[in-house]
């Protein structure tokens, strides 16, 4: 067996079904030419959760489980739920320091499937950049979106990276001080944020990403996939597990078939109607307004420290 290749998500129980999905979607493609550890940073699960999940483990791939509730406490009360964001999403910005065997590791969301050989994700030679990423497909496309990233975060639209695919060159992420970075960041300054900690890697990292094909996280919209599409990630707030016109839903219920959580997705997706959407629908709207407001305000990335580039 060849190398090692460590895969890294976050979750909670709530999200643990699509986590699941994730999973066995990964498994499936990857290439058995390597090995895989796939570890799931958590600040408390269910031993049941955790059993169901390692019950995926198979020759070449192991599942670990990483309570970091003891390596968080001090900073977690600065972390923020903002829409349909959990705060579980700032846990990737400490894997540098937690797992210091690793120099380049793969971060994944939970609310993605992966059709493609995630060796090949893995394989992208990084240079001395600190993370290869997408550029962001809403926030390319989306007016508002634009605005914030250029005028508030102070990074250009076209390059403004969506972090639930990475890959990280952890070597480069400890040089480059990373962590200490935005824990001061985040100390010190209260910022109003669409994309939490996205939009802290995006700052932080400018000019040191380099620029993959977006079929490595493919949003779902009519955007044409460069490439083969080898991820597809449901990330705004339309999730197929919630929605019956989202565009590749079907990619995910091919493998949530497979799941022994199916039937808890079923339930929820059954239990998810008119109300509920009707709420996604107004949130929607509402992070559009909330984008210009930010970009109005004087409490932003650009203001207080500067544009990027």
């Amino acid at each position: 067996m060849s190398r090692e290749i460590p895969i890294f998500f976050s979750t909670d129980d709530n999200y643990i079904p699509y986590l699941d999905v994730a999973v066995h979607s990964l498994i499936a493609n990857a290439s058995k030419d390597y090995s895989y550890r796939i570890i799931v940073l958590n600040t408390g699960l269910s031993t049941d959760n955790i059993a169901k999940v390692k019950l995926n483990e198979c020759d070449g791939f192991a599942i670990d489980f990483v309570d970091i509730s003891e390596n968080v406490k001090d900073i977690k009360s600065r972390f923020k739920n903002v829409y349909h964001f959990s705060i579980v999403t700032y846990y990737r910005l400490f894997i540098a320091s937690l797992f210091p065997q690793y120099d380049k590791i793969l971060y994944l969301d939970c609310d993605l499937v992966v059709l493609g050989d995630i060796s090949e994700l893995y394989n992208t030679e990084l240079g001395d950049n600190i993370l290869g990423a997408v550029p962001d497909q809403y926030v390319c496309n989306t007016r508002e979106f634009r605005s914030y990233a250029e005028k508030a975060i102070g990074v250009n639209p076209d390059i403004y990276f969506n972090a639930g695919v990475l890959v990280i060159n952890l070597e480069q992420f400890r040089k480059n001080d990373i962590e200490n970075k935005f824990i001061n960041l985040i100390t010190k300054h209260d910022f109003d944020l669409l994309d939490p900690d996205q939009a802290y890697l995006n700052y932080l990292c400018f000019g040191k990403t380099h620029i993959l094909s977006n079929g490595w996280n493919k949003a779902p919209t009519e955007i044409m996939c460069e490439g083969n599409k080898n991820i597809v990630h449901y990330n705004l707030y339309k999730k197929p597990w919630q929605y019956d016109d989202v565009i590749d839903g079907e990619c995910f219920w091919e493998y949530a078939k497979r799941s022994l959580f199916y039937e808890l997705i079923l339930d929820r997706k059954a239990k998810f109607g008119e109300k509920e959407k009707a709420a996604g629908d107004a949130m929607a709207k509402e992070i559009l307004l909330h984008a210009d407001r930010i970009v109005a305000s004087d409490n932003t990335f650009a203001k207080i420290l500067g544009v990027r580039g």
